[in-house]
């Protein structure tokens, strides 16, 4: 089970126990282990996934508790009558690959930025009291000012970021022009349970893991030497349950959702092996990718006083709990 951290969605806000929660995406990674953390905290929750990179197997446990409902954010009406009678709206759904972007951004821009304005256009009309953004990190770029902070012009490299800094500025635009409470959360290397190894463009944790469990080459782009700030699913949950129940201060407003530390590549491949049984795994280098940053690494300040996110894992821990997870699952055959 992942465990959410201490934060309890109620407190700040005007959200009550039991009110509708509509997550975006939410049979995907990190929509799934949102939807298990809102459950155990008593809300109702509907799902709206297209399932083309979302798996109904990471809601099998929920079945009887979540109302799903299969859609494209694409598709206006159909996010219109998804979104009638919720009181937050976590919007998750999203096509999240640089590498994706870089070989396809019509659909990204169609998926990340149309799909985003139409889940606005719902959450307006339907009076929503809080959208929550899955913004990215790679709204940065490359920066000279390490750790980066939210007062840092964005300079994104890839089409993806680009997607994801329009999205961040429609929030705000709504926020502004039509009231409606909006807070995005830049999110950095997400990892952890339920995470997709085997999708065409997944990330390297769960690839580095399923490789090591395999005992396959382990394919690192470039030296090795770039550094990621890499969040545990936990603290993410975190973060989308103290921006769901924010206060005014928060609204509009953008926030990094990280570790607030950073780890080579390199670093990474040696916890990972570290942390499986008599590993005989080895890192393999190519060539370094299109659009990828050198140098990630968040300061969450603003997140700590603003919203009272506090991240509770460590990275040794966290890739310790992942690996494991993903033991278990590929023992029972569910990988």
């Amino acid at each position: 089970m992942v465990e959410p951290g201490h934060t309890q969605i109620l407190g700040n806000g005007d959200l009550t126990l039991g009110d509708l929660c509509l997550v975006t995406g939410g049979a995907g990674f990190i929509g799934s282990n949102l939807v298990h953390a809102l459950i155990r905290q008593g809300m109702r929750v509907r799902v709206f996934d297209n399932l083309s990179t979302g798996r109904l197997v990471n809601l099998e446990d929920l079945i009887g508790d979540v109302d799903f409902a299969e859609g494209d954010i694409r598709d206006l009406d159909a996010i219109s009558a998804a979104t009638q009678g919720a009181s937050v709206v976590f919007h998750e759904a999203a096509i999240a690959s640089v590498a994706r972007s870089v070989a396809d951004p019509l659909t990204s821009n169609e998926v990340n930025v149309t799909g985003t304005l139409n889940v606005l256009l719902a959450a307006r009309d339907a009076s929503v009291q809080r959208v929550v953004f899955a913004s990215s990190s790679s709204v940065y770029g490359e920066q000279t000012t390490l750790p980066v902070h939210e007062g840092l012009l964005p300079t994104p490299l890839s089409p993806y970021g680009v997607t994801k800094l329009a999205g961040e500025r429609y929030l705000r635009s709504f926020f502004e022009v039509y009231g409606l409470p909006t807070v995005s959360l830049r999110y950095f290397n997400v990892y952890g349970p339920r995470q997709n190894p085997r999708a065409e463009y997944a990330a390297v944790v769960p690839k580095f893991i399923l490789a090591a469990l395999e005992a396959e080459p382990m394919t690192i782009f470039g030296d090795g030497e770039q550094t990621r700030d890499f969040v545990y699913i936990g603290d993410v949950v975190q973060a989308n349950l103290t921006a769901a129940d924010s206060t005014p201060d928060a609204w509009g407003g953008v926030f990094n959702t990280a570790a607030g530390d950073r780890h080579s590549v390199n670093d990474l491949a040696r916890a990972v092996l570290g942390s499986v049984d008599h590993p005989t795994a080895q890192p393999v280098h190519e060539e370094a990718r299109t659009g990828d940053v050198r140098e990630s690494h968040a300061d969450v300040s603003a997140a700590l006083r603003v919203l009272g996110y506090s991240p509770e894992y460590r990275f040794e821990d966290g890739i310790a709990r992942t690996v494991e997870w993903f033991a278990e699952q590929r023992d029972l055959g569910l990988l």
